[in-house]
Order: C-alpha cells, then sequence, then structure tokens
C-alpha cells in the first residue's frame, strides 16, 4: 500500500471518527450491518444524545441505501422468543439523556437494500428529530463486528 492510500485511509478513517450532531443532538459510535452479503435487509446502530434542555423524539429515519426505512425493536413473544417490530411513535429521548441502538434492541432497519452493504464502505442516513429536525449521519458499514457485551438491557426505552 502506497504513502498516498495509507494515508488517506487513515484520514476517512479519522472523519468517520466525528460524531454527527445538530441542534443538541449527538450521534456517537454508528455502524450498520448485514446478516450476508446476499441480504435484502440490514441494520443501523449507534448511540443518540440529546444534550438539550428539552424532550425529543426520534420520529423517522431515511437513506438512499435501502427502499424502505424503519425505527424497529425487539419484544419478547414468549419465553425468551424475540420478535422484531416497528416501534409506534418514534424513539422518545429525554432532555439530558442517552438512547443506545444496539443488536437486539432497537435500530433502524434497513430493507430493501439498494447495494450490499459491504464491509469499511460508508451510507447516509438521514434521522429525523420531532424539535431538531434533520441530522445526516455517516454510517460505517461493519459486518464483522460482535454484539455488545451485555447489550440485553443497556439500552433505554
Amino acid at each position: 500500500m502506497s504513502f498516498r492510500t495509507t494515508f488517506a485511509a487513515a484520514f476517512a478513517a479519522a472523519l468517520l471518527s466525528f460524531p454527527a450532531f445538530a441542534e443538541g443532538i449527538t450521534v456517537l459510535d454508528p455502524y450498520a450491518r448485514a446478516a450476508s452479503p446476499a441480504a435484502k435487509s440490514g441494520a443501523a446502530f449507534m448511540m443518540i444524545r440529546n444534550e438539550t434542555d428539552q424532550d425529543d423524539t426520534l420520529i423517522a429515519a431515511r437513506t438512499d441505501a435501502a427502499a424502505r426505512v424503519e425505527l424497529h425493536t425487539h419484544i419478547e413473544v414468549s419465553d425468551g422468543v424475540l420478535q422484531m417490530t416497528e416501534i409506534d411513535g418514534g424513539i422518545d429521548l429525554p432532555a439530558g439523556g442517552t438512547h443506545h441502538m444496539l443488536r437486539g434492541g432497537d435500530h433502524v432497519m434497513l430493507m430493501g437494500l439498494t447495494a450490499p452493504l459491504e464491509q469499511d464502505a460508508t451510507i447516509d442516513v438521514t434521522l429525523v428529530f420531532e424539535k431538531a429536525g434533520e441530522v445526516v449521519v455517516t454510517i460505517p458499514i461493519d459486518n464483522e463486528r460482535k454484539p455488545e457485551a451485555g447489550a440485553h438491557g443497556e439500552h433505554s426505552h
């Protein structure tokens, strides 16, 4: 790998490490993944901080990477069996609070992918908040990332 290529890769990685923010909303540690290269759907995960003094709600998301985007969560339907379902009414973000979108919990569901979610590529996702408006997040694809330790119970609702 040439110096120029190495420098460009390091610069791109540094840019992606900065949080996305607007109007007091900060998005940290975003990543997206798909179960396989041929998958027709994928999901995006992140931490969202509401650094304002008023409650807000994540009401929608959209991206050119998928035909349809929904806010999803998992609910227990029987004896530990989880079912994925769309979140009705959005995700509440209390003033000064942080909401963790983790595997096995709340996430941005990407359905009808327009192209495979390839390792180390990025997609732009627009998060729509009731009060803060729109926040565009550049999300790296990380199909190799393991679920966070203790993910069950770490996310807030």
